[in-house]
């Protein structure tokens, strides 16, 4: 059958569609035949293989099986000659060695099942005990609405936000994918992104979690245990959002083949890069000239599709839904509200760090790991620590200036002549004003020891009071770029000094596949922490610190959310 598609050749405002062969896919075997230069995916985080099991028999030591090379002219022995005594010792020794085998790799694979009965498992509230993958149960009036998740966590949330608001506007239920923890997918065109995400899951694997550290693993677990895949649920509260703005989902695994849509009743926005597509709510709207999307799709019309399902690639992007209409405004201000991290596990953590901060700190985020942060990562520091001092804790401009000098000299900089760095007013941030905060009580004492002897002086001791940094560097105490933090502020924390609060996630196993998710929460647990501090100074850019400042933080406080795109 032909599959209608919406394609990148035509940059008017109108779809259009064109017929065409899909590209098929086959879970096991139809790449699994004999060819030896098959191409897979070259995604790092996929293997074509997973979830795919293949017996491999050990090569062959009988010592009789190369009897035959270079003897085919010898005479061959008799049936009563000593030597058929000697190849049914052979048989009989070579059959004995598989059976010894076998029953070496059942007793082998049982004892870590036996010894792994100490491990506790994540409580049920919160990890739903849902089938990941459940049967094909639909309304046959119902349209879908079905998109594919890729990158990390906060960019996953952006495209989940996004397919939420869709789907309440386009009036489709919402095929929601997992949520895709620790090493991520990156993105590529729809067809390879579908593929990736069919053959990332781990359902199946279990067993890989019961290989002991340091013992080698058979093709189908390697890098097992580098990522998990949880429900969102685990995260946020999906079903209170639903009720909210009004939509309906389901949890799916990424394929539309479990729903029994045919290519012909599916409707493909076959995009070929990140930003292919923007969705737009009115008709007489138009993006800027200069706008990074190659092409706008009306939503009305868009609404009008006749097809059961309505397949895109990547929904990922804070300025995708280009939204002007006081209603659509208002469902993805309540979805954005609701996206706020509801874990319980990780809720009583957060308020055990909180309290060995004193109960009243400030945050910073500072993100240098990666990316265009890697490469600002200097201006990025600079820009976060002039924040915290000049406008979160109000030295004047002079006095940041002065501080700012006298540490840089500590620090064998005393040539440089720096002039205060320029801080972009964050207008979205201002559109939302939020009333003063009260004043700081006299004296903040947390739980944990300061780094630091605390200032005596009058004009700085306002910087006794606890800062919490999260950051992706994997060694801050030894980062040059946080020599000025950690002069600056005595009591600077981070998430790694708190390690008895931490102690309780070491427990916490994903019940689809026994992964441990103590590593895969620090990135939530960070946020939650950072969330609630007095005052929170990000990098500009990041999608992790623009959520704690917009919504994370905002939320905690009882205030109005900010609202970019």
């Amino acid at each position: 059958m032909s599959k209608n598609s919406i394609n990148m050749n035509d940059s008017s405002n109108s779809f259009s569609r064109e017929d065409h062969r899909p590209h098929r896919l086959s879970l096991c075997c139809a790449e699994a035949g004999p060819q030896n230069n098959s191409k897979t995916p070259t995604s790092p985080s996929v293997t074509l293989e997973k979830g795919a099991y293949r017996m491999r028999a050990p090569q062959s030591t009988r010592p009789g099986s190369s009897l035959s090379q270079g003897t085919t002219s010898a005479k061959q022995p008799s049936l009563h000659s000593p030597n058929r005594k000697i190849v049914v010792l052979i048989s009989v020794l070579a059959f004995a060695s598989i059976m010894c085998f076998c029953i070496a790799y059942y007793l082998f694979t049982t004892r870590f099942a036996r010894s792994c009965t100490s491990v506790v498992p994540l409580p049920a509230d919160s990890v739903p005990k849902v089938n990941p993958f459940p049967p094909a149960v639909h309304d046959a009036q119902s349209k879908y609405l079905a998109y594919f998740p890729h990158s990390g966590l906060h960019n996953q949330r952006i495209a989940l936000e996004n397919a939420l608001v869709l789907a309440k506007l386009l009036n489709r239920t919402l095929l929601v994918p997992f949520l895709r923890l620790g090493k991520p997918i990156h993105y590529v065109s729809l067809e390879k992104l579908k593929r990736f995400n069919t053959f990332s899951s781990e359902v199946g694997l279990e067993h890989c979690a019961l290989v002991p550290v340091g013992v080698s693993t058979t093709v189908e677990c390697e890098g097992y245990g580098e990522w998990t895949q949880v429900p969102w649920q685990w995260v946020v509260d999906l079903h209170t959002m639903g009720e909210t703005i009004g939509v309906r989902m389901v949890q799916w695994n990424g394929g539309a083949e479990w729903m029994s849509i045919s290519d012909a009743d599916t409707l493909t926005l076959q995009d070929t890069g990140l930003y292919d597509f923007r969705f737009l709510d009115t008709l007489d709207n138009v993006s800027p000239r200069r706008d990074k999307y190659q092409s706008s799709v009306y939503i009305p019309s868009l609404a009008q599709a006749p097809e059961k399902l309505l397949q895109i690639g990547t929904l990922f992007g804070s300025s995708r839904l280009r939204l002007r209409q006081a209603e659509s405004k208002s469902i993805r201000r309540d979805v954005r509200r609701g996206m706020a991290f509801t874990n319980l596990d990780l809720s009583r953590v957060t308020d055990n760090i909180c309290d060995a901060l004193g109960g009243v700190y400030f945050g910073a985020h500072l993100r240098i790991g990666d990316g265009q942060f890697k490469e600002q990562s200097a201006d990025n520091a600079r820009i976060v620590w002039w924040k915290l001092v000049h406008h979160v804790f109000g030295a004047d401009l002079e006095e940041t200036m002065r501080l700012e000098q006298r540490l840089m000299a500590r620090d064998g900089h005393s040539d440089q002549d720096l002039d205060p760095p320029l801080v972009q007013p964050d207008l979205p941030s201002l559109r939302v004003p939020h009333p003063l905060m009260p004043p700081l009580p006299d004296t903040v004492k947390p739980q944990v020891r300061c780094r630091a002897p605390l200032h005596t002086s009058l004009p700085l001791r306002k910087l006794n009071v606890p800062i919490y940094i999260a950051t992706d560097s994997q060694d801050p105490l030894a980062d040059p770029l946080f020599s000025i933090y950690l002069q600056t502020f005595p009591c600077i924390f981070f998430l790694s000094d708190f390690t008895s609060q931490l102690a309780p996630l070491d427990a916490l196993l994903n019940p689809y596949d026994q992964v441990p998710l103590k590593e895969f929460s620090i990135p939530v647990l960070d946020a939650m922490v950072l969330a609630r501090a007095r005052d929170v100074v990000v990098t500009d850019g990041s999608t992790f610190g623009a959520f704690v400042k917009d919504v994370l933080w905002r939320r905690h406080l009882g205030l109005e959310i900010v609202q970019r795109g």
